[in-house]
Formats: C-alpha cells, sequence, structure tokens
C-alpha cells in the first residue's frame, strides 16, 4: 500500500504497534519467570496485562478502518525482543539480582518504542479529527508512561542497589 495520506501513515503505524504488541506479549512469560525479585515478577505480569489490552484496542481501530490488524511486521520490535532474549534470557549471569536489572533494563526499551508509536498515533488521530481513538490512544499511552515509570521505582528503590551489592 502507498503511503499518501496522513491517514495511509496512520494506519500503517496502528499495524506496526499491532505487530509490536503481539511481538512483546510473546516474550513477557519468559521474562517473568526469570525474574526472582517478588514486585518484578508482579510487575511484569501487569506489564503482559497492559500489553494485551493495547493489542486488543489497536485491533478494534484498525478494523474500523477496514484494514487488517496483522497488515504490517514491526522490524523494530522483532529487534527488540531479541534483544531481550539475548539479555536478559540467554545471557550466562551469576547473580539473581543483576539478571533482574536487565531485566527491566529490556522491557523499559519495548516499553519506550510503545510510548513512541502510541504518541505518534494519537498526534495522527487528533489531526485526523478522530477524538475517540485518539482518546484511546492517548489512554494507552499514559498506561505506557505509568509502566514505565513503575519499572523505574522497582530498579531504583530494590533492584538496582540489590544488583550492586
Amino acid at each position: 500500500m502507498a503511503l499518501n495520506t496522513l491517514k495511509d501513515v496512520y494506519i500503517d503505524q496502528l499495524q506496526d504497534l499491532y505487530s509490536a504488541c503481539l511481538q512483546a506479549e510473546g516474550v513477557m512469560d519468559a521474562l517473568t519467570a526469570a525474574a526472582t525479585d517478588a514486585e518484578l515478577k508482579d510487575a511484569l505480569k501487569s506489564g503482559k496485562s497492559g500489553i494485551a489490552d493495547g493489542k486488543a484496542h489497536l485491533e478494534k481501530i484498525i478494523r474500523a478502518h477496514d484494514a487488517d490488524p496483522e497488515g504490517e511486521h514491526c522490524k523494530g520490535m522483532e529487534g527488540l525482543v531479541a534483544e531481550a532474549r539475548a539479555h536478559g534470557l540467554e545471557e550466562e549471569f551469576g547473580d539473581y539480582d543483576a539478571r533482574d536489572a536487565m531485566i527491566i533494563t529490556q522491557y523499559q526499551r519495548m516499553t519506550h518504542y510503545a510510548i513512541a508509536g502510541y504518541g505518534c498515533c494519537a498526534a495522527f488521530a487528533n489531526r485526523l479529527d478522530l477524538t475517540e481513538e485518539a482518546a484511546t490512544l492517548g489512554e494507552m499511552l499514559d498506561a505506557s508512561w505509568s509502566g514505565d515509570r513503575r519499572f523505574s521505582g522497582i530498579a531504583q528503590g530494590s533492584v538496582n542497589r540489590a544488583a550492586a551489592e
């Protein structure tokens, strides 16, 4: 599909975000299983739920435009998921706290990708006067920011301290 209008770009980027959610969701169980800090495990479970919520909202928006949610493959998230697996799961760690610190790092990188995507798509929806869609995307953006702050708090509150000892 040629991207000739802002609406074309909008739908393309919604599909990219949907693909990103699918891919991120796929690594969450492994990250959760590898984490040892109880607060981190809980945050990862919440993160997976948030990703599923975002995916459901994106699917609804994309289908409302008579487009296929799986019409795009997100190579950016593909790389981030590969990094999460390589550095958070496959890397050899001599300390569980250090692995937890790495899991937070990898999760937050994926979250920052979502923040950028939701922010751009919300701006596109606003410009296109798609008020309800803009509001939904804004809520998903806020949820992503909230999750990012939660992970930063866990890192600063306990995980990084334990990993430094």
